[in-house]
């Protein structure tokens, strides 16, 4: 019950890594706010998540700042606190540069990296005050290695990097830690979108022979959200079987 008596958000957690890290949570004693925008899929999951503890789940973009800002009023109405930020919302908009369009640099830019600007900006005061949170962002391998079509996505994975590092020197004497993982080939329902053939000529380059699991992704996340990382910030963390 490492984060018990823990009050978390954790955003695009309807299913894939975000699901999978809010069941840990609450199986190591957090409350866990979810957000997604699939009504659908967030009931469900709340359905599901209910059933091992405190869940609430509340439809809410990351790239609109008063949607985010609502979000947290309404945790720190409901519970008190707020602890735990995982910033896991994300989402591609694939295309080869030269045909690439405004919007969707936009929309991929405005998601996974201006997103995890406004749930910070959201939280970060009520952090301040109790003198104690954990922020996990969620990059990706596609900043090192530069996925095919995907100058936006990792562009704003990259840049999540560059982030946690500022916002973990910044805030460290504040008693927050600042975090990133960056998942490889984790079967997601996006991840499982990816053509047959390229999916099999990752499969081949990873060491370990075998796609992560989101649990394998959660497992990392929880950690950093504990207090056995007490003394890590401003990292990001690789979790790809030594793919990269």
């Amino acid at each position: 019950m490492q984060l018990k008596g823990r009050v978390a958000i954790v955003t695009g957690a309807a299913t894939g890594i975000g699901l999978a890290t809010a069941k840990l949570f609450l199986e190591r004693g957090a409350s866990v706010v979810i957000c997604d925008l699939n009504r659908e899929k967030l009931d469900a999951a709340v359905a599901e998540l209910s059933k091992l503890g405190a869940a609430r789940g509340y439809i809410a973009d990351v790239a609109e700042r008063a949607q985010c800002d609502g979000l947290a009023e309404k945790v720190r109405s409901e519970f008190g606190r707020i602890d735990i930020l995982v910033n896991n919302a994300g989402i591609t908009a694939d295309a080869q540069f030269y045909k690439m369009t405004e919007d969707q640099w936009d929309r991929v830019l405005n998601v996974n990296l201006k997103g995890c600007f406004n749930m910070a900006k959201a939280v970060i005061l009520q952090m301040m005050e109790q003198k104690y949170g954990k922020i996990v962002h969620c990059s990706s391998v596609s900043a090192y290695n530069g996925n095919f079509g995907q100058t936006n996505y990792a562009a704003s994975k990259a840049a999540i990097m560059g982030m946690t590092r500022v916002m973990g020197k910044e805030l460290g004497k504040h008693g927050i830690n600042v975090n990133a993982v960056a998942p490889g080939s984790i079967m997601t329902d996006m991840y499982a979108a990816v053509p047959e053939e390229a999916k099999q000529k990752k499969l081949n380059a990873i060491p370990m022979r075998r796609y992560g699991d989101p649990e394998d992704a959660a497992k990392l996340i929880a950690f950093l959200a504990s207090d056995d990382a007490a003394y890590i910030t401003a990292q990001t963390i690789t979790i790809d079987g030594g793919f990269n």
